[in-house]
Parts: structure tokens; sequence; C-alpha cells
């Protein structure tokens, strides 16, 4: 910014400042009509200059430059907002049993994603049965553990092999 306008915009902040409070519009306006004059390359440099000038004045007057400040600030480029994915929990006719063990262990399928597998136990602390999704290798490790076992259930496809 260049010493003239550097000039030109210590005498309007200072009549700003010397203004009552009916004044201010009139040289707010005169404020913003200087600074929004100002071509892009420079704004920023003008906007950090009001920013520091402002800091010795009254609230109120803080308050004028802040909004001669919103108002030369472009606004930023909005974000296009992403569709959010619906989170719908899994029902019970979303699964496939695969393994009802009698002793509290049942393992299921997904029927739209197979290879997300979820088991149910009892917790032993509450009493109640606890549903949980099982990683990849728990999957493996399971099917290791339980091959041959008669609480496959037919169909599945698993157990087996």
């Amino acid at each position: 910014m260049d010493a003239a306008k550097q000039a030109r915009l210590d005498d309007v902040l200072s009549r700003l400042r010397a203004a009552d409070w009916k004044q201010r519009d009139a040289v707010k306006a005169e404020l913003l009509a200087l600074v929004s004059a100002e071509p892009r390359e420079p704004f920023a440099a003008m906007r950090d200059y009001l920013d520091g000038a402002k800091k010795d004045m009254i609230l109120e007057v803080r308050w004028e430059v802040d909004e001669v400040i919103e108002a030369i600030t472009p606004a930023a480029p909005a974000k296009p907002e992403e569709p959010k994915p619906e989170k719908k929990g899994l029902s019970q006719s979303d699964l496939n049993l695969v393994y009802d063990d009698p002793r509290g262990l049942m393992l299921y399928r997904t029927k739209k994603a197979p290879d997300r597998w979820f088991a149910t136990q009892v917790d032993p602390r509450t009493g109640q049965p606890q549903m949980f999704e099982l990683s990849a290798p728990e999957i493996a490790q399971l099917k290791t553990q339980l091959a041959g076992s008669p609480y496959w259930l037919l169909g599945s496809g698993e157990g087996l092999k």
C-alpha cells in the first residue's frame, strides 16, 4: 500500500475516532468506499493495516472498522456439501446364521456382503447376549478352530472345508 493511500486511510480513521455516534455511519461509508476501490493485490495489506489500526480505538469504533473489514473480505468459496450416507443399523433379517453352538456362540454373515461376519456371545458379567463384528483375521482363526464342528448349519458352506 502506498503512502498516499495510507495517509487517506489514517485521515478517515482519525475522523471515525472523533465522530460521535450520529456521524459514524457517514464516516464508515467513506472508509468503505475508500477501501473497496482498492485492487485485489494490496487488499490483504489494507485489511491488515485496518486490523492493526483498530487496536488503539474504543470498542464502538472497533466494531465499525470490523464491519468494514467484513464487508470487503471475500466470502470463502462454498464447499459442495457431500451427501451423507445413511447409517442404517443391521437388523436380524440382514444376517444369515451360519454357526449355532448351544453353549452361546453364534456366527452370522451379512446377506449383502458375505465377507462381513458378526458374532454373538453371552457376556458373563451381565448374562446378556452381545453382538460384535469380526475382523478378517478373527474370521480365519474361528474357521480354523471350529472346523469339523457339528454346529455349522447346513447350507452355510462353512465348517466342512
